[in-house]
């Protein structure tokens, strides 16, 4: 053992510092005939915060092509907010309606 001063190695000072970020995610609403428009429009605008009209729009989207996108973002919250599409409940306008609408995740190009 030295009893000499303590000898530090030397930092590259070029190394890079990347930040990584997460791919995002389309959270898609799946259309049913379970479901009324003033349904998924208060529902959007409850678990997403999406004006009336935007959720009106959005929910004759999801009645035309049979989906829409209602948000896109990291992969965590997108599947957080699937769970809360899932657990919204049915629509107490609809007789037919016995649970929640449905929403798939895909990768946003």
């Amino acid at each position: 053992m030295s009893s000499g001063p303590a000898v530090l190695p030397e930092l590259d000072e070029q190394t890079e510092t990347r930040t990584r970020h997460q791919p995002p995610y389309h959270v898609i609403l799946l259309d049913d005939d379970d479901h009324t428009f003033e349904y998924v429009a208060i529902m959007l605008l409850d678990l997403f915060a999406h004006p009336l009209e935007t959720g009106f729009k959005l929910a004759e989207e999801v009645h035309k092509t049979g989906r829409a996108i209602v948000c896109t973002t990291s992969l965590e919250r997108a599947e957080l907010k699937q769970e809360q599409i899932h657990a919204y409940g049915p629509d107490p306008r609809s007789q037919h309606s016995s649970g929640s609408m449905t929403a798939v995740l895909e990768p946003a190009e």
